[in-house]
């Protein structure tokens, strides 16, 4: 059975996630960990709990949820793995957060393994399923388990909300369209676990969400 741990890191507030089992293997999924403190925070709580760290996942690769893939890649040669569409935003990141918001974080490796839809990422005795969600960034992704019910699934759908489309690579109606017409498509009851903010269900979005008034593709 699959543990979730979320750490809140970082000035956006970026959950980090530690998925593991019964083995002790681990995925560390969008590590935001950015001042020292964080980082030490992560490291310990992996050597703390014994785990074994076998997988470096981002969904996307926007600035805050990269800060702690150097220190993951290095302590547990790890290579990264993501989308390749978010090679651009993985590149310009570092300069887009010192401009934006004067964050001047570690340099992230690049992206060595690469992640489509339907991917399977195994670790110990478990799983995860791959889902492509652009809109929020042009090669976003999520990942599922059915087993246990839940999607982590970054900036896409939040409680109440859903990610921004302003920031680089972002696309309002793609972002529409992978909300309405791929997660919405799970049973109610599945989990959804933000990039920030606490969990939601896809039943209570389903009726509540705002982004249901958008269009799922651009008017012609």
């Amino acid at each position: 059975m699959i543990t979730i741990e979320k750490f809140t890191y970082n000035p956006f507030q970026e959950n980090t996630y530690i998925l593991y089992d019964e083995t002790k293997e681990c995925v560390i999924i969008d590590p935001g960990c950015f001042s020292k403190e964080e980082k030490v925070h992560l490291l310990s709580f992996i050597e703390d709990n014994q785990l074994k760290p076998v997988q470096l996942l981002n969904t996307h690769c926007h600035v805050d949820h990269i800060q702690g893939n150097y220190i993951i890649s290095r302590d547990y040669n790890l290579k990264l793995a993501a989308h390749k569409l978010e090679i651009p935003i993985l590149k310009n990141s570092p300069e887009w957060g010192y401009m934006q918001y004067g964050i001047k974080g570690d340099l992230s490796p690049e992206i060595e393994l690469f992640l489509e839809e339907n991917d399977i990422i195994e670790f110990g005795n478990s799983q995860l399923e791959t889902i492509f969600l652009p809109g929020h960034s042009p090669g976003h992704i999520a990942f599922v388990n059915n087993d246990q019910k839940f999607v982590i699934n970054g900036d896409v759908l939040f409680k109440g909300s859903y990610g921004r489309d302003d920031l680089p690579g972002g696309n309002i109606y793609d972002l529409s369209n992978s909300i309405q017409n791929k997660l919405f498509t799970f049973p109610d009851d599945y989990t959804v676990y933000a990039g920030h903010m606490g969990e939601t269900t896809i039943g209570v979005e389903k009726r509540t969400n705002p982004i249901r008034q958008f269009p799922t593709s651009e008017p012609k």
